[in-house]
């Protein structure tokens, strides 16, 4: 009987995967693979063979048969910007992916592997939220310079997920309610969902810094800092997503540590702890102005958002605002599997993928 899915979620050394049959999760498995072993692969697309060997041997390991599966669901890709929800995997978007994606990185293997998986078994292969999807409005894509332009890209399968779990478990209809997600994580990003679309955000080099991101620094003095260190494009790149923020101000990019400095009597990590906070709330409150304020509720999401320390920091400055909810962990297995559940259930329709048709 074919009802089981199968969710796969590739990072640069680990392989995720899952089996959920009738919307519950059997099993996942975290494999982590050898740095020294992956260096033999210059480009993604060359562990095509290895990752899908891969999820075929745990499968087999927990004795699940593809047979049995209905349905395959994938973590997106850099595809060019896309909608938001599910696409159907196809031979262009593998070639996109494969040829010349927004940038190189495992996650546009993963597709390829639900791909090759599910053709000779009948079924479909879905991405879901890839981190490309951009639905923002022309209005707030404007900057100051004619030859720059906002877009959107942010941690989109987890900001969207849980704005869908919301509403369904408080009764609300996601195509009424505008709402703000912030996902607190190694770097920090947000949303503006507003009748059933992800019009505005602010993505992890604009609004607050982060663990690793230094992400908004005035423009002048940012540009002053790189010709004075004689920065390329990929070594300042380096300085702002890995070395900044909490790592570059406190020497650690852990929030846990940081609030153990608090406890012991740190002012300096207190303050810019704080400023983190702030930083957040800024980006919260840029968004609730696109709606002119009509904000039904703001979720925290994201590995910080277990942290209450932090989560009271940003919800004091920001509940005039409207009413917060704090919705912690990233939860991607789980986001991948509700979404091609929607897409099962007949709740959602997949698009097809075709690259010439894509204007988000």
């Amino acid at each position: 009987m074919k009802d089981k899915l199968l969710v796969i979620n590739l990072g640069s050394t680990s392989t995720k995967l899952a089996i959920y049959q009738n919307g519950e999760k059997l099993w996942q498995d975290n494999i982590e693979h050898d740095p020294e072993y992956m260096k033999q692969f210059n480009l993604p697309y060359e562990q095509l063979d290895m990752r899908t060997d891969i999820v075929r041997e745990a499968m087999e390991k927990h004795g699940d048969k593809p047979e049995e599966l209905v349905a395959i669901v994938t973590r997106g890709g850099l595809l060019p910007p896309v909608a938001s929800g599910a696409y159907e995997v196809n031979p262009e978007m593998i070639e996109v992916l494969k040829d010349h994606p927004m940038n190189h990185h495992i996650s546009n293997v993963a597709c390829a592997v639900g791909y090759n998986i599910a053709k000779p078994l009948g079924i479909k292969a879905y991405i879901y939220d890839p981190v490309t999807v951009d639905e923002m409005i022309p209005l707030v894509r404007i900057t100051g310079l004619k030859e720059i332009r906002r877009h959107g890209q942010g941690h989109n399968l987890n900001m969207r997920a849980t704005a869908l779990r919301y509403c369904k478990e408080n009764g609300l209809d996601y195509k009424e309610k505008n709402i703000i997600v912030a996902h607190l994580g190694g770097g920090i990003t947000f949303t503006l969902h507003s009748k059933g679309r992800m019009i505005d955000m602010i993505s992890d080099d604009e609004g607050a810094f982060s663990p690793e991101r230094a992400s908004q620094i005035p423009a002048f003095k940012l540009l002053k800092y790189v010709f004075d260190h004689d920065l390329n494009y990929s070594k300042a790149m380096k300085v702002l997503q890995k070395k900044g923020g909490l790592t570059s101000l406190l020497g650690t990019q852990d929030a846990r540590d940081v609030e153990k400095m608090i406890a012991d009597g740190d002012e300096n990590a207190k303050l810019v702890y704080e400023a983190m906070a702030l930083g957040v709330a800024r980006s919260i409150a840029k968004l609730a102005v696109v709606v002119n304020g009509n904000i039904d509720v703001i979720l925290l999401t994201g590995g910080i958002a277990y942290s209450k320390m932090f989560t009271e920091m940003v919800i004091d400055r920001v509940k005039f605002i409207a009413p917060v909810v704090v919705m912690p962990g990233e939860n991607e297995m789980q986001a991948l599997a509700e979404g091609a559940y929607r897409v099962l259930n007949g709740e959602e329709e997949a698009h097809i993928y075709h690259e010439s048709e894509e204007k988000f």
